[in-house]
């Protein structure tokens, strides 16, 4: 599991738009990487919808926000239209990212041999190393949205 200090895995994933983001390119910035286990479920539409009202990720901040789950591309594409999510919404598909940094979820709402991620939050600051992490509890349990919100400016 990635710890606070620790180098952020570095990833290469596509976007809900067939963009191919990596966390390279947030090298110089804050970023906060939301990791939620499948589109349109409650609860990860009521986080994913929270965030972008938020100021996270907006010309106002001092962090970039991307949303990670497994879901694919078209999964997520669809899940932003119908939210009005703006941010990138990163299709982790081989789950080789939501391993990386530990937050897999196996056999997810008891499907046996399918992986999700748990919700979890990770800032990464400008040097590349994870400086916050949130992991939840169950995948019912949302983050802490204020105190996202103050550790990406501290």
């Amino acid at each position: 599991m990635v710890s606070v200090g620790d180098e952020a895995p570095r990833f290469n994933l596509i976007d809900q738009n067939n963009n191919s983001i990596s966390l390279a390119e947030f090298r110089g910035r804050r970023v906060i990487l939301a990791f939620f286990p499948a589109a349109f479920t409650g609860v990860c539409t009521e986080e994913m919808c929270q965030f972008e009202q938020s100021t996270l990720g907006s010309e106002d901040s001092d962090a970039d926000f991307l949303g990670i789950c497994a879901d694919s591309r078209f999964t997520n594409a669809a899940f932003a239209e119908k939210n009005g999510i703006s941010f990138p919404i990163l299709s982790d598909y081989t789950r080789s990212t939501i391993e990386a940094y530990g937050v897999a979820l196996h056999d997810f709402a008891g499907m046996p041999g399918y992986t999700a991620s748990e919700r979890a939050v990770f800032i990464v600051d400008e040097q590349g190393d994870v400086m916050w992490k949130w992991i939840g509890e169950n995948p019912g349990v949302q983050p802490n949205y204020d105190e996202v919100i103050a550790a990406s400016e501290a």
